[in-house]
């Protein structure tokens, strides 16, 4: 049983036992050869020789294989440490914490933020009303260029492993500073950042001049007038005041009215019909000469519509 061996140039060969010798001159050998390279990158070269008596070799079909890369432990460590960093954001999520992140960058939907290893996203809906009102000539895409390499507190609102969702808020975490120093009841300025067809969202302005939080001004707050497009009264930009007529803790929104900073058209004119100062004539109020009092055009009407309606028994003037 003969050995063979083989140097190949700049190869290093590696020596086989023939099993057997075949009736042809020529016998097949399966020769592995490696580079340095090869030796230090797990990548062997594999080779069908076939040897002659006379010493003549003949190298086809030269393929290039891949050894089996044993386990890195840094990557077992690394995969651990983005584990253990999902349960912390599920931890922060159900704590409602507040985290500390940097921001590495953003796309055309909101900020990258860094929580721990893994890459959490910010929408910009759920940005801070302070950077807008900073500069409000800015587009939102160069608000985002600006706050690359900043801090920001965030909250995180969605933390699925599974997925690999990571979505942040600012907003949340603005809510949990501030809204204590709002009650029902306060006046503020506000400036108006978007509309919708069921109100306008205004940014609240804090003592210290920024605006800090967000609020809605329903259709119905807008104005004692009916009013079919909120667009028609208020446009974005716009500075009014606004009053607190509700927070919902739970949901982190407050509710505010204009409406309610302006008097009551209707009271007003009662007002003027009765006067509330006791300056009206006694003499019309005592009924002595009912005869020469004149009902209004239609007052009869109404009061055959009341009598028709369940509960009345009687209407009188």
């Amino acid at each position: 049983m003969p050995i063979f061996s083989a140097s190949l140039g700049s190869f290093t060969s590696i020596s086989f036992l023939s099993t057997s010798q075949s009736q042809s001159h020529l016998s097949p050998f399966k020769l592995t050869v490696k580079t340095p390279w090869q030796w230090q990158h797990h990548h062997y070269l594999t080779s069908k020789v076939l040897v002659s008596a006379s010493g003549n070799t003949q190298i086809p079909n030269t393929e290039l294989l891949q050894r089996p890369t044993p386990p890195d432990p840094l990557d077992d460590a690394r995969q651990a440490r983005r584990s253990s960093d999902w349960k912390a954001a599920k931890t922060y999520q159900d704590s409602k914490l507040i985290y500390n992140g940097r921001v590495e960058g953003f796309n055309s939907g909101g900020l990258l933020v860094r929580f721990y290893s893994i890459m959490g996203f910010l929408p910009f809906p759920q940005l801070s009303p302070v950077h807008a009102s900073k500069e409000p000539e800015k587009s939102i895409q160069e608000i985002a260029q600006g706050l690359i390499g900043s801090i920001m507190s965030v909250k995180v609102i969605l933390a699925d492993e599974d997925n690999k969702k990571l979505i942040l808020s600012e907003k949340e975490a603005a809510w949990s500073k501030f809204s204590k120093q709002v009650n029902v009841g306060d006046i503020f300025e506000v400036r108006v950042g978007y509309v919708e067809d069921y109100g306008a969202f205004v940014h609240l302005r804090f003592p210290d001049g920024l605006y800090r939080l967000t609020g809605l001004i329903h259709v119905s707050e807008v104005s004692w007038d009916l009013i079919q497009d909120v667009r028609n009264i208020l446009k974005v930009g716009d500075e009014v005041r606004a009053k607190v007529v509700g927070i919902d803790w739970g949901k982190s929104r407050i509710n505010l009215s204009i409406r309610q900073l302006e008097e009551d058209p209707l009271l007003e004119t009662l007002d003027k019909v009765i006067p509330q100062d006791g300056s009206a004539d006694p003499d019309s109020m005592s009924g002595g000469d009912s005869g020469s009092i004149e009902p209004l055009p239609g007052l009869e009407t109404i009061l055959e519509e009341l009598l028709q309606e369940d509960g009345y028994v009687s209407v009188t003037i």
